[in-house]
């Protein structure tokens, strides 16, 4: 008697789904493309929302922008919102993705809007307070701050993306005056913890020594700088953020 052979069926490896992928961008498209304000709608509940919630969720967690439930739900619902709002501004022709454009956005108003939630709270933090430690008054009364991890990870993002703006500046420039600003600038901004004054003439003192341009071709460069730090944060999608 001959027993017969099992023949095991390979099964397809499974494709994995991104929550914003090809699909949430063609349908960010289609919505752009639409005249009709019920379809826009109805693209939007259906094929949009629940990648703009995902994205906005994930924002949130990962770079904990929100411990407190009902705050959260208030700063996401507040961000979807906003990325509604801006969903026309998107531009395809720069062949960027969807998710890269909305991701930049998302998170930079995240940024800020934790930055006037903390604000907010400092405003209102009273001495009376029978929570507040012996230690806490006193900083309050002395009107010191001690920065809250949501503070010390939004200055760090801002820093990061500053010293990268000032990077891709660099790249754009030749002439050697203008490299010397640059440079000034960027050593600046990375030892700014250590200066003890900030005001605008302390800055450009500062620019002036470490430059060695004398005030004339230091005001010279840096109106030329200007130039490519206004072109890249209206046409860079990387920096979007400074305009928002």
């Amino acid at each position: 008697m001959k027993l017969k052979k099992k023949t095991l069926k390979k099964s397809k490896p499974k494709t994995k789904k991104y929550y914003f992928g090809k699909e949430a961008h063609a349908a960010i498209i289609a919505f752009q493309n639409s005249n009709c304000n019920q379809e826009k709608q109805e693209i939007y509940n259906k094929k949009i929302k629940a990648s703009f919630e995902k994205l906005v969720e994930n924002l949130i967690f990962i770079h904990g922008f929100s411990k407190d439930k009902e705050h959260y739900h208030i700063i996401k619902s507040d961000c979807i919102s906003f990325l509604y709002e801006i969903l026309e501004k998107f531009d395809k022709s720069k062949g960027s993705k969807a998710f890269s454009y909305f991701n930049v956005c998302a998170k930079n108003f995240l940024i800020i809007q934790t930055k006037k939630t903390n604000k907010l709270k400092q405003k209102h933090i009273s001495i009376f307070d029978e929570k507040l430690s012996n230690v806490e008054k006193e900083i309050i009364e002395n009107s010191q701050v001690i920065p809250s991890q949501e503070d010390t990870i939004i200055k760090l993002e801002e820093k990061k993306e500053l010293l990268s703006m000032l990077s891709d500046i660099k790249n754009k420039v030749t002439n050697q005056n203008e490299i010397a600003c640059i440079n000034a600038i960027i050593t600046i901004f990375k030892k700014i913890e250590d200066l003890e004054f900030l005001n605008k003439r302390a800055i450009f003192v500062y620019l002036r020594e470490i430059s060695g341009l004398n005030a004339k071709q230091l005001s010279v460069a840096m109106s030329n700088l200007r130039k490519h730090y206004k072109f890249l944060t209206k046409e860079t999608e990387k920096y979007i953020f400074f305009n928002i």
